[in-house]
C-alpha cells in the first residue's frame, strides 16, 4: 500500500448531530469514552499500511487540528503524514467545498504532488467499522478495476438513506443515491446474488449499499473529476463512471454503522459497553490521543454494562449500560441509565473548586442525587445536585434551556450548565 494516498472527508456542517457539531467537525466528536470519530478511519489506513492521509475539512476545524497535531505524529524519519486540508481561497477557486467530489478535486494539486502515486482510497469521516484495506486493494488489481467501492448487504427500511448499487459477477452495473421509489427499489433487488455469496445471511437483506469507501486508480480518479463540474460522487461522480469505467463492487459483511444521526451515533456508543459489542474496542487497534491520565477510582457503585475510562472519580453511584468519559467526576448517589458521558478536557484545581464554592458556581461533572437516562452529555458540562434529566414528557424534539432533544435523546451540548433541582 506504499503506492496510495488516503482522503478522509471531514463531511459538511453536521447539522444532524447537532448541538454535538455546534463548536467541532463531525470527525472531531467524541466516541467510546476517549477516541473521535476521526480515530476509526485513520486507524483502518494505518493498520492496512496506508500512511499519507489527508483529512478534508471546512466546519469547526478548530478542534478537529489540534486532535490530529496531538495523536498522529510520525518520526523524522518516516515518511508517512495525517495533515488536514481546510477549505481555502486560491487563484484557481474562491467558494468553499460544494460536495464531497468538489473537496477532492479543489485538492488535486495536493494529491498528485506524490510522484509515485497510483491509487486513491476515499473515506468518509463519520462512520465506525474495521476494514483491512489491504484485501480491498487485492480484489482491485485482480478485477482489473478502475474504480472499487466496498459494498455490504442492507434491509429494505435502510435503502432511502443509502446509495444503492446493482451487481452483476464483481461489477457494478447500477448505482441510485438514496432510492425513495418503489418501482426503482425493487429494480435494486439483489437477493438472490447476497446469498451466493454470503449463504448465512439474513433472508431480508436483499439490496446491496454503499459504504462510502472508494478505491480509485490515480488517472481515473484526475480524468473523472477535469472532465466535468460535478460536485457529488454519490450523485453524480460514480453514476457516470460505471457508464464508461470498470467500477467494481468489493464486498463486505461485517459490523458498519453510520453515526450521522443523534440516535444512531447514542445506540452505537452504548454498543461499545455490552458484553458482545458488534464493534470491539478490546480487539481492533483504534489509536487516539495518549493523554497518561491516572486509572479511575470508584467507590461503592454497582456498574453494569459499561465502559469507564481513565481520570474519572466515581462515588457511591449507579451505572447501567453507559459509556464513562475521560476525567468524568459523578458525585454520590447518582443513578445514570443508557446515558454516554463525554467527561472532561480538564481537571478542575483545588484552587478553582474553591472559587466555584466562593462564587455558588456548580463543579465540573454530576453533582448528587441527580438521574440521567438515555442521554449525551458532552465535554466540561457542569450538572448540578437533584437534577432529573430524563425526558419526563417523552419528547421527539425540543430546543430548551441550555439542553437539546432530538429522536427522544437528551443532549447536555459542551460547556453548558444545568442548575440544581432541574428537571428536564
Amino acid at each position: 500500500m506504499q503506492n496510495t494516498l488516503a482522503l478522509i472527508l471531514g463531511g459538511g456542517q453536521g447539522s444532524r448531530l447537532f448541538p454535538l457539531t455546534y463548536s467541532r467537525s463531525k470527525p472531531a466528536v467524541p466516541i467510546g469514552g476517549k477516541y473521535r470519530l476521526i480515530d476509526i478511519p485513520v486507524s483502518n489506513c494505518l493498520n492496512s499500511e496506508i500512511n499519507r492521509i489527508f483529512i478534508l475539512t471546512q466546519f469547526n476545524s478548530a478542534s478537529l487540528n489540534k486532535h490530529i497535531n496531538q495523536t498522529y505524529r510520525f518520526d523524522n524519519f518516516h515518511k508517512g503524514f495525517v495533515d488536514i486540508l481546510a477549505a481555502e481561497q486560491s487563484i484557481e477557486s474562491t467558494d468553499w467545498f460544494q460536495g464531497t467530489a468538489d473537496a477532492v478535486r479543489k485538492n488535486l494539486k495536493h494529491i498528485t504532488a506524490y510522484y509515485d502515486l497510483k491509487h486513491v482510497l476515499i473515506l468518509s469521516g463519520d462512520q465506525i467499522y474495521k476494514m483491512d484495506f489491504n484485501d480491498l486493494a487485492s480484489f482491485h488489481r485482480e478485477s482489473n478495476a478502475d474504480i472499487t467501492i466496498s459494498v455490504l448487504p442492507v434491509v429494505k427500511e435502510e435503502i432511502p438513506s443509502l446509495g444503492i448499487v446493482k451487481m452483476k459477477k464483481d461489477r457494478i452495473i447500477d448505482f441510485i443515491e438514496k432510492p425513495k421509489d418503489e418501482k426503482i427499489q425493487k429494480e435494486l433487488r439483489t437477493g438472490k446474488f447476497i446469498r451466493e455469496k454470503f449463504p448465512d445471511i439474513s433472508e431480508n437483506k436483499e439490496y446491496l449499499a454503499s459504504m462510502g469507501i472508494y478505491f480509485f486508480n490515480i488517472e481515473t480518479l484526475v480524468e473523472l473529476l477535469n472532465t466535468n463540474n460535478f460536485r457529488d460522487f454519490g450523485h453524480e461522480i460514480i453514476p457516470l463512471a460505471i457508464k464508461t469505467k470498470n467500477v467494481a463492487g468489493y464486498l463486505f459483511n461485517d459490523y458498519w454503522e453510520d453515526v450521522g444521526t443523534i440516535h444512531a451515533f447514542w445506540r452505537a456508543n452504548l454498543d461499545f459497553a455490552t458484553l458482545i459489542p458488534r464493534f470491539d474496542f478490546y480487539k481492533h487497534r483504534i489509536y487516539t490521543n495518549a493523554r497518561y491520565l491516572p486509572a479511575s477510582r470508584v467507590i461503592s457503585c454497582k456498574i453494569n454494562e459499561s465502559m469507564i475510562c481513565e481520570g474519572s472519580i466515581i462515588n457511591n453511584s449507579s451505572i447501567t449500560n453507559s459509556i464513562i468519559g475521560i476525567r468524568t467526576i459523578i458525585q454520590e448517589n447518582v443513578t445514570i441509565e443508557k446515558s454516554m458521558i463525554m467527561g472532561a478536557d480538564f481537571f478542575e484545581t483545588p484552587e478553582s473548586l474553591l472559587h466555584n464554592k466562593q462564587e455558588n458556581k456548580i463543579d465540573v461533572g454530576i453533582g448528587s442525587n441527580t438521574i440521567i437516562k438515555n442521554a449525551i452529555i458532552d465535554k466540561n458540562a457542569r450538572i448540578g445536585k437533584n437534577c432529573r434529566i430524563i425526558n419526563k414528557d417523552n419528547l421527539e424534539k425540543f430546543d430548551g434551556d441550555n439542553y437539546y432533544i432530538r429522536e427522544k435523546i437528551i443532549i447536555i451540548p459542551k460547556n453548558a450548565v444545568i442548575k440544581d433541582d432541574t428537571v428536564i
